[in-house]
């Protein structure tokens, strides 16, 4: 996994068809998604339950590109060496979901992922200034975390400008999660969000035989990206 600010498509396969994972995600990837995003809920730290390891595990052998999986538990530090082992290439968690998220960012990098750290709407920015030396990735929420197809919260903007600004020329991702479809992404691209998280935007309307609807909608949402950014 290289560094690079190139605006990456990352479908969120809780908008996929649950019943059919694998070659879901093999679709995706060949209409041009550039990473898998993985939403691990527990019903505690956001109001649903989705994934554990072992969807994890059983959805690498399906994964070519990047397998950025998204903690939305609490307590996240137990379950770090697990979701390592199953395979996920990024490991982030909430900054709100433990009191010690220094440690838990030294734990996913002791364990061989790159580490991500994530912003509910509420959080301010400030949360991450002395941790910027420890992550590789930092996720805006572009919602309230918790279910698939809600509308983009705009005030999420001027904190990846402000996180733009602060990480300066570290190799640092800023992901936008939530909301991202054609025509909030030219907004989130404009602040300087590389990683664009899509569910519904990228899954409506395609299945896994029609996955020419998922390449339509991913180049929809990266030609909206970096349109704006010429």
């Amino acid at each position: 996994m290289t560094f690079d600010r190139k605006i990456k498509i990352a479908p969120s396969i809780l908008s996929a068809d649950f019943a059919n994972f694998g070659q879901e995600c093999k679709a995706i990837e060949a209409q041009g998604a550039d990473w898998v995003h993985i939403d691990v809920m527990d019903g505690h730290f956001v109001p649903n339950i989705t994934f554990g390891p072992s969807t994890v595990k059983a959805l690498k052998p399906h994964v070519k590109t990047v397998m950025d999986v998204h903690l939305m538990i609490a307590p996240v530090d137990p379950y770090i060496d697990a979701f390592a082992e199953a395979g996920a290439d990024v490991i982030t968690a909430h900054v709100e979901a433990g009191p010690h998220i220094h440690r838990t960012l030294q734990a996913i990098r002791s364990a061989g992922a790159k580490a991500g750290l994530a912003l509910n709407p509420g959080t301010p920015v400030a949360a991450v200034e002395q941790l910027l030396d420890m992550v590789d990735l930092i996720c805006v929420m572009g919602v309230n975390p918790g279910f698939g197809g809600q509308k983009f919260i705009h005030s999420q903007l001027d904190k990846i400008r402000a996180l733009r600004s602060m990480i300066g020329d570290r190799p640092i991702h800023i992901e936008l999660d939530g909301g991202c479809d054609p025509s909030t992404a030219p907004l989130i691209a404009q602040a300087g969000a590389d990683v664009l998280v899509a569910g519904s935007a990228v899954f409506r309307g395609g299945s896994v035989s029609k996955p020419e609807v998922y390449g339509d909608n991913i180049c929809a949402i990266r030609e909206a990206a970096v349109g704006a950014m010429a």
